[in-house]
């Protein structure tokens, strides 16, 4: 999955973006606790980091066939 679709959904739950730190965006939710670290725009995301990323911010992300 493309990482600029994950950051829009993560966008759209609310998540903001805390900092930078070369090429990986950190972002916090307001109410959720942790940090979701994702890999900067425009690369594809290995499924190990997507399912981590899932688990931290608890959406679900990927579409199952």
């Amino acid at each position: 999955m493309d990482s600029r679709r994950i950051l829009a959904r993560l966008l759209e739950d609310g998540w903001v973006e805390v900092r930078q730190r070369g090429s990986h965006l950190q972002l916090r939710h307001p109410r959720k606790p942790g940090l979701v670290t994702l890999p900067h725009p425009k690369r594809d995301v290995p499924l190990g980091t997507l399912r981590a990323i899932e688990k931290q911010s608890g959406l679900k992300l990927r579409r199952e066939p």
